[in-house]
């Protein structure tokens, strides 16, 4: 067994009672022979096989008259010094009370109850179970009932001052409290969770829980202070110690960090009135320029339904087209072509945001170069940095955000509408705009124009614009006419041979709206219909027609492409802003 002080490094404590001495000669050395106090730490180490790990601190009892030197705030100065101790987090407090003080004075309490008012990191000591009166105990406060803390309480009985001045040995100190419990009525029936032996224990054990717990964030604070050290080094790693121009080479370089970081962070000397410069013209990239470019990124209508119509064909292959189910991997293909296309804007933001930065470093190196220096007249146009080619390898870092959101299509997130929404949004899509029983104006209800003599057919009206022709109608998608969309013109000439229209039965509700006469429960439905030539039938696959099960699918695929591309482009616009700051601006 040895000792060892922080004061003394080279020496070795084998006799304890040295180890006594110099501890009181330290203390006169800081505090003087007069009973004066001082924040400064003995450090001592134990090295003994019979002792557990445990680091402890010893504070000092709070006085609250001053003696001797003492300052007269003595009391307030104790106070704040155990409160700096015990403030922190990753320290256990150990409350000593004794047992002959009533417990809800307990000035120990009291300060650990200030710092820890759940009681998570105090551990309740009562000593001088010994010199209690005849006929009281401790046994509700070391059974947790009467001030009850997390950690609970252990009772200790030390040495009295007698002992100690008679040097009476330690051993045989823990043999005098061991039997002290297993004797008292009180207390036998809890002489194992008492005493100093089981308090080093306890100690040890629920220092080093504790220690598990706090490392992580002791962890992270300890690496943060050591980026924020190693960020210092860089900045100076490359002035030599013997170049006679190093003061002058940390002068300029210190005064264009200062002149650049303020056009950037926008606090600078002299504010431009005529125009947006630094990192307001950056600002404005991020907030109006990016979200335009994304904005602005529309795609025809008519061009995604067709490919989404492609691409259930070609899933289900030669089987049936019109299947059971809406296949996602078309709506995944989908996705992947569209957030694809998000990389160009992208590009072109960071682009904007490079030629900003290289206007405001010419900015600042010019204000250097016209600043008096030593070696003005030997350089004074100082040169600028490669600035452009050294943000030309962030490009890959900034389009990896493309590229994490093609690598996983997170059909969970809490704003993808999802299958079912998108199948009833469609549904609610059909009812809007299946309005039933519309008479347009000027025409007359029941007469279909062409059909009955007298009425010639009415032609095709001129496309909208920003409309193609044939319409996509929710039900199917047909040439448009004028006086009902499901019923195609017919053909001014038809063919020899050929019959003009043929009439279907079917299901349809709207049928008062052609012929009036019928039942007003009976059902029809017509088509007009004649032979397709090869032309028309290169018309119509170019028209993808659809029926209206495959239609329903590519309809609902295209509601789930709209939410799934939205939530992209949403994360974008928030995340593309910071990586440019983080990768580009801030190093």
């Amino acid at each position: 067994e040895y000792a060892e002080f922080l004061h003394c490094k080279s020496r070795k404590f084998t006799d304890f009672d040295e180890v006594r001495q110099e501890i009181e000669a330290e203390t006169e050395r800081v505090t003087g022979t007069n009973k004066g106090i001082s924040p400064v730490p003995i450090n001592l180490r134990v090295y003994s096989p019979h002792v557990l790990n445990l680091t402890l601190i010893d504070l000092p009892g709070i006085t609250k008259v001053p003696v001797g030197d003492q300052p007269q705030d003595i009391e307030f100065q104790i106070r704040d010094m155990i409160l700096q101790f015990i403030s922190r987090e990753s320290s256990l407090i150990l409350a000593v009370t004794p047992a002959n003080v009533d417990l809800a004075n307990s000035d120990a309490l009291k300060m650990a109850k200030e710092v820890d008012p759940q009681g998570l990191r105090t551990i309740g000591v009562i000593t001088k179970l010994d010199l209690m009166d005849e006929g009281t105990d401790a046994r509700d406060v070391l059974e947790n009932k009467l001030l009850p803390l997390r950690r609970g309480y252990i009772g200790v009985v030390n040495r009295s001052q007698k002992d100690i001045d008679g040097r009476k040995d330690i051993r045989a100190a823990l043999a005098a409290e061991r039997k002290f419990f297993l004797s008292h009525p009180s207390y036998r029936h809890m002489a194992e969770r008492m005493g100093t032996p089981h308090l080093q224990r306890v100690l040890n054990q629920q220092l080093t829980n504790h220690i598990r717990e706090t490392l992580p964030a002791l962890r992270s604070k300890l690496q943060s202070q050591l980026l924020s050290l190693e960020k210092e080094v860089e900045e100076f790693k490359n002035f030599r110690p013997d170049d006679p121009a190093r003061k002058t080479k940390a002068l300029l370089q210190w005064q264009f960090g200062v002149d650049f970081e303020k056009r950037i962070e926008g606090s600078g000397d002299q504010v431009d009135t005529l125009e947006l410069s630094g990192g307001a013209r950056i600002n404005r990239i991020f907030h109006e320029r990016f979200p335009f470019e994304l904005v602005k990124m529309e795609f025809d209508e008519k061009d995604l339904r067709r490919e989404i119509s492609y691409a259930i064909k070609n899933i289900h292959g030669v089987r049936q087209v019109t299947g059971l189910f809406t296949p996602d991997l078309a709506f995944e293909a989908i996705v992947k072509k569209q957030v694809v296309k998000l990389k160009e804007p992208c590009l072109k933001c960071v682009d904007l945001v490079i030629q900003e930065l290289i206007n405001t470093v010419r900015q600042c190196t010019s204000k250097v170069s016209s600043s008096p220096s030593p070696k003005s007249q030997n350089s004074p146009n100082p040169p600028n940095p490669p600035f452009s080619q050294s943000l030309i390898p962030e490009f890959p870092q900034i389009l990896l955000l493309i590229d994490i959101e093609l690598s996983y299509i997170n059909t969970n997130h809490e704003d993808f509408i999802g299958f079912a929404n998108a199948q009833q949004r469609n549904t609610q899509t059909n009812k809007k705009r299946a309005i039933p029983n519309q008479v347009r104006p000027g025409r007359i209800p029941g007469i279909i124009p062409g059909i009955i003599p007298g009425i010639p057919p009415t032609p095709n009206p001129a496309p909208r614009p920003g409309k193609s022709n044939p319409e996509i109608w929710e039900g199917g998608i047909f040439p448009q006419f004028p006086f009902f969309p499901l019923f195609p013109t017919l053909p001014a000439h038809p063919s020899p041979g050929t019959t003009p229209w043929n009439f279907l039965l079917g299901t349809f509700p709207l049928w008062e709206f052609f012929f009036p006469f019928f039942s007003s429960h009976s059902l029809f439905f017509g088509f007009f219909s004649s032979p397709q030539s090869e032309s028309e039938e290169g018309a119509q696959e170019n028209t993808f027609s659809m029926d209206p099960q495959l239609e329903r699918q590519v309809e609902t695929i295209r509601n789930l492409v709209d939410s799934y591309v939205g939530i992209i482009n949403k994360s974008i616009r928030d995340l593309m802003p910071k990586t440019i700051m983080h990768l580009m601006i801030n190093n």
